[in-house]
């Protein structure tokens, strides 16, 4: 009787977050090449409280907030009933950064009820495999928005980003849901070199049980 041949992994599910401007859709898309995954992107652009919001925070935080539980939600519902003969997948964002800004921007009994559908579909939701957290320093944050040049970016509140970092600082701190791949992207520079992008996945694939490869801390 001839050797039974070995079952195929199933595809990875990877997820990168991080504060505003840190470069997750930048390493998503290099990392993609590496991993032949296709992308998941966070639609940012195409919520219409948005701009409303970074004009006033606290009259649109739970309108903003929904449309973008909603948006994800859909997309990870998507990942969760996705094909598993289909390539891996790369993500710049994880449903969990939405509790992460609703807990920041929304008020007691704004966040009383969003908590209520956040709970509901949490549950529903496809877990990554390996999760990256990117971080930076307030002022390397600032300049990379400020360099991107969204419209409704142009006034952004250095506060407000500083808030936002401190939350993701101290939810990561505690963080235990999957593999976490933590890391400093200050002078990570995966845009022109290609050594980085190679230690990155490497760090992903033995986090993910895919891989036996030592590699330098990154």
């Amino acid at each position: 009787m001839g050797a039974i041949a070995a079952a195929k992994p199933r595809p990875l599910y990877v997820a990168v977050e991080g504060p505003i401007g840190v470069g997750k859709s930048t390493l998503v898309h290099r990392l993609s090449e590496r991993m032949g995954a296709r992308l998941v992107m966070e639609v940012v652009e195409e919520n219409p409280f948005l701009p409303r919001f970074y004009e006033d925070r606290e009259r649109f935080a739970f309108q903003t907030q929904l449309f973008f539980l909603m948006s994800r939600f859909r997309q990870q519902e998507e990942l969760h009933q996705a094909d598993l003969f289909l390539p891996n997948t790369l993500a710049d964002y994880h449903l969990l950064k939405d509790r992460i800004f609703a807990q920041l921007t929304l008020r007691h009994d704004e966040l009383a009820l969003y908590e209520r559908v956040y709970r509901s579909l949490e549950t529903q939701i496809l877990q990554p495999d390996v999760l990256i957290y990117l971080s930076a320093p307030h002022d390397v944050l600032i300049d990379r928005i400020r360099r991107r040049g969204r419209t409704f970016e142009l006034d952004f509140d250095p506060g407000y980003l500083r808030s936002v970092s401190e939350a993701y600082q101290h939810y990561f701190a505690h963080y235990r849901g999957t593999p976490l791949l933590a890391l400093d992207n200050t002078n990570l520079d995966y845009v022109t070199q290609s050594e980085p992008v190679e230690e990155i996945y490497a760090q992903v694939m033995q986090l993910a049980g895919r891989g036996q490869v030592a590699v330098s801390a990154v």
